[in-house]
């Protein structure tokens, strides 16, 4: 009987196909949908009157990843889209002389983002039947896609809104939820997640409109995070 002869290479391309296959049972990835509660924090002098006048509804959708690198731990990463902003007015008024500046106004702000979340998933052990809760930290690597002012893309120049804002944005995410075993390989998942914006958006903007670079606007969601993994 001829012998079977394992060379190097053999057992290499064994152990690689050995490792995917290992490395594919690891991963879960899905689908989410993610409603929220958006604002805008601004940071600025007490005399220029900043105010939060509401917050907006925005809206996450996209395809995420959980690797496994334990039975309970999991680096957790994807790529969605998202939608951020709120509304907020100033008014500063300053005497010189006798003449009085007045700047006042109040800007609904709507930017949209492609986001790259970067978080590490803690899972527990069963609390119930096919049932497991979850907790996320991490930070989120965000794109500007889109900008509007008050409804409007432009201003009245001509000039796109985009340009009022920076495009890159790094956030922090918090986030705690419960995920449920409907199969062998598919789960549902439901939670709550606050984001929180570290960077400010303007992009000398608004500091330029008060000649004080320490004028910031930063982005603040709360999130229901809906989704279902494969």
């Amino acid at each position: 009987m001829k012998m079977i002869r394992f060379t190097p290479l053999v057992l290499v391309l064994a152990a690689l196909l050995f490792l995917s296959q290992e490395a594919s049972a690891q991963i879960e990835i899905g689908v989410k949908v993610a409603p929220s509660v958006t604002s805008t924090r601004t940071i600025a002098k007490d005399q220029y009157n900043f105010k939060n006048e509401g917050a907006g509804v925005g809206f996450g959708m996209g395809v995420i990843a959980d690797y496994f690198f334990g039975a309970n731990y999991a680096f957790s990463t994807g790529l969605l889209y998202n939608v951020k902003g709120g509304e907020v007015s100033y008014d500063y008024r300053q005497m010189n002389g006798t003449a009085e500046t007045r700047i006042t106004g109040s800007d609904d702000i709507n930017l949209q983002y492609l986001e790259i979340p970067v978080s590490l998933k803690l899972f527990t052990n069963e609390v119930a039947t096919d049932t497991r809760l979850y907790f996320q930290a991490g930070t989120s690597l965000n794109t500007m896609l889109a900008a509007k002012v008050n409804d409007k893309k432009v201003d009245t120049e001509g000039d796109k809104y985009t340009k009022r804002f920076n495009t890159f944005e790094i956030g922090a995410v918090l986030g705690a939820g419960a995920e449920w075993q409907l199969g062998e390989s598919t789960k549902l998942f439901g939670g709550l997640s606050y984001h929180r914006g570290l960077t400010d958006v303007d992009d000398d903007y608004y500091a330029g409109t008060f000649s004080d670079n320490k004028v910031e606007l930063k982005n603040s969601s709360f999130a229901l995070d809906f989704g279902i993994k494969f």
